[in-house]
C-alpha cells in the first residue's frame, strides 16, 4: 500500500515532465538560438519572444490549476508548428504526436476536465 502512495503520483507525473521537458528544450532554443536561418520567421525578436512565451505556457501547463490553459495554448502551438511544418515539406507526424501526447499528460494529472458533466 505504501509503495503505492509512491508509485501512483510519479506515473501521474511522468509524461507531463518529459513533454515538459521537449518545450523547455524548445523554448531555451528558440531565445539563445534565434538567428536560425531554417525557421519561417526571420527575425530573432519574435522568436526571442515565442521562447519566453513557450516557457511561461509550460509554466501553465505544470500548474494543475492552469493545466486547462496551459495544454491549450500549448496544442494550438503544436497545431500550427504542424501546418507550417506541412507548407515546409517538413515530416510533421511527430508534431502531431507532440500535441496528443500533451492532452494524454494532461488528462493523467487531471481527468475531472475532460468528462462531460451531466445536467
Amino acid at each position: 500500500m505504501k509503495i503505492e502512495k509512491i508509485i501512483k503520483p510519479v506515473l501521474i507525473w511522468l509524461p507531463s515532465i518529459v513533454i515538459s521537458l521537449f518545450y523547455l528544450s524548445n523554448a531555451i532554443e528558440k531565445i539563445f538560438y534565434s538567428n536560425q536561418l531554417d525557421k519561417v520567421v526571420t527575425n530573432s525578436t519574435v522568436m526571442i519572444m515565442v521562447g519566453i512565451i513557450l516557457l511561461a505556457v509550460t509554466v501553465l501547463f505544470l500548474i494543475n490549476k492552469t493545466i486547462i490553459w496551459g495544454t491549450t495554448i500549448l496544442v494550438l502551438y503544436m497545431i500550427l508548428t504542424v501546418f507550417i511544418h506541412m507548407y515546409r515539406g517538413k515530416p510533421f507526424e511527430v508534431t502531431i504526436l507532440i500535441a496528443m501526447c500533451t492532452i494524454f499528460a494532461a488528462y493523467l494529472r487531471m481527468p475531472n476536465l475532460f468528462h462531460r458533466k451531466k445536467a
